[in-house]
């Protein structure tokens, strides 16, 4: 059985609709996972809450390619292409995540002890 890591332009090219696809699903598990870290009763895990979704949005991705370059989808193999907008879904979720923190900390009051 011959397997192949694609990566050239004409089998993969950087501006399909696949690569959305990639972006939008690895956006959305790093939110989804963020969003449940942070209402953990455990602190550890709500303070590294975009950590977390982030790493299991990019192992998810690691586990899509890899099952991607061994057949079990219908696919020409694991691309280069597919990770990198996997990448750039976590980096915008985690961008978002960051900017809402921020917000959300900045109009929180503060309570008198």
């Amino acid at each position: 059985m011959e397997t192949q890591f694609h990566g050239g332009d004409g089998e993969d090219p950087w501006l399909a609709r696949d690569k959305l696809y990639h972006v939008i699903f690895c956006f959305s598990i790093s939110l989804i996972f963020s969003t449940l870290a942070s209402f953990s009763r455990y602190s550890f895990l709500r303070r590294h809450s975009i950590w977390i979704g982030s790493a299991f949005s990019l192992a998810a991705g690691a586990a899509k390619e890899a099952a991607d370059q061994i057949g079990i989808f219908p696919s020409a193999g694991a691309s280069v292409r597919d990770a990198v907008a996997d990448a750039i879904g976590v980096v915008i979720a985690a961008l978002v995540l960051l900017l809402w923190k921020s917000r959300r900390s900045r109009t929180r009051p503060i309570l008198p002890i």
